[in-house]
């Protein structure tokens, strides 16, 4: 009789341990399943891959907040000779550009080229006539912040804030 009491402990101590692996395991299979159910959530709800991480780094780098102090960029005076009337006209201008960030300043300074190129076809394409008024002033900043809001490296347009004339004379000849 004294083998059966330490048979009877024995099995007590093996199914107060079976209790507990089974707990331990089904922890374990709870997390799993946790762990898949969130990726699949993830997934199904718009998560993004690792080039979408970097396209949204882009955007965020691009989308700098606005400056509180605004960002001036002065163009360089430049003459253009405008659309033939009643005689040859010659337009003197100098541009200053407000922007929204000194991001902006930076990529214009870079395409500086290519912003001289827009503006010098947009302003020969135009008349004396239309210059001279107020509202044709006003005319030619919007469409100078049109022409170079247009995209230069292909991926998307810039803001341009204002145009401010530093210089502009219209001259006969």
């Amino acid at each position: 009789m004294a083998t059966r009491p330490k048979e009877t402990e024995a099995a007590t101590v093996d199914e107060a341990k079976k209790p507990k692996s089974k707990l331990v395991l089904f922890i374990i299979i709870g997390i799993v399943v946790l762990a898949v159910a969130i990726f699949a959530a993830t997934k199904l709800m718009g998560g993004t891959s690792k080039a979408k991480d970097a396209e949204h780094e882009e955007v965020a780098e691009a989308d700098e907040a606005p400056s509180k102090l605004p960002v001036f960029l002065t163009i360089d005076p430049f003459v253009v000779n405008l659309q033939p009337e009643d005689g040859d006209f010659y337009l003197q201008i100098a541009l200053t550009l407000q922007l929204p960030t000194q991001k902006t300043a930076d990529t214009l300074k870079l395409y500086m080229p290519q912003v001289k190129s827009r503006l010098l076809m947009l302003l020969t394409s135009k008349k004396a006539s239309e210059l001279i008024s107020n509202d044709g002033k006003e005319k030619l900043r919007d469409d100078i912040i049109d022409e170079l809001s247009e995209p230069f490296t292909g991926n998307r347009g810039l803001i341009i804030t204002d145009v401010a004339y530093t210089s502009f004379v219209i001259q006969q000849q």
